[in-house]
């Protein structure tokens, strides 16, 4: 038996387990959103950081990595344990065909797994819904978590698609703004490392996070 799971996020640039292949493609008729509530890595209950998931949308691209889980039941069974922690935000697993670079009317693989969320606030408590752009980036620009800060999140997602080779417009529009809003609190220029303790105390002191409802404790882990 052998699973492959599409990353378009932080899968992209850290699976964070042992693969056999990795294909660079893309999925139809979905795109990204930045409108998933993340708690655990990136953020916290009192101060949500905002993560991307997928949205139907007829005629989109989505762009990012396959990756390949072969050699075995106890090897395929301890990597979706891990992928379950790691997207335990995510409350649905989705089956999609993927497509190659060059060839976009065959599959080059079917029944890829994606994890996605359910788009409704009542049945799915993580699901933050769509935003300002202005809103958006200052969610990001102030979020952080036990595993680093939500402008860390949104920056290298920008840089694993430049590297790719699939720039995301809506990803560069969202991360821009961000740097408006760092730029405006004090200059802390784009280029530094943003997870930096002088980075962090520049906008603890000059930016405060929005208030947003509390969510519900989850198991922290890298993304």
């Amino acid at each position: 038996m052998v699973f492959w799971v599409f990353g378009y996020g932080s899968l992209v640039w850290n699976p964070g387990f042992e693969v056999d292949d990795k294909v660079v493609g893309f999925i139809k008729d979905y795109r990204r959103v930045f409108d998933l509530a993340c708690i655990d890595h990136r953020g916290t209950p009192e101060h949500p950081a905002r993560t991307c998931t997928l949205e139907e949308y007829e005629g989109a691209l989505c762009w990012g990595a396959a990756y390949c889980v072969r050699g075995g039941p106890e090897k395929e069974k301890a990597a979706m344990e891990y992928l379950e922690r790691r997207e335990c935000e995510y409350d649905q697993k989705t089956l999609v065909d993927f497509f190659k670079e060059g060839d976009s009317d065959q599959p080059f693989l079917t029944g890829v797994i994606v994890f996605t969320s359910t788009p409704d606030k009542i049945s799915n408590k993580y699901y933050l819904g769509p935003a300002p752009l202005e809103d958006m980036a200052r969610q990001i620009a102030t979020a952080f978590g036990p595993c680093g800060n939500n402008r860390e999140y949104l920056f290298l997602l920008e840089k694993a698609l430049f590297d790719i080779g699939h720039e995301d417009d809506y990803v560069i529009e969202l991360a821009n703004e961000v740097r408006k809003v760092l730029r405006a609190v004090g200059g802390v220029p784009t280029e530094m490392n943003l997870s930096s303790p002088r980075a962090n105390a520049s906008l603890k002191s000059s930016l405060s996070p929005l208030k947003l409802s509390p969510l519900p404790e989850a198991i922290a882990l890298d993304s």
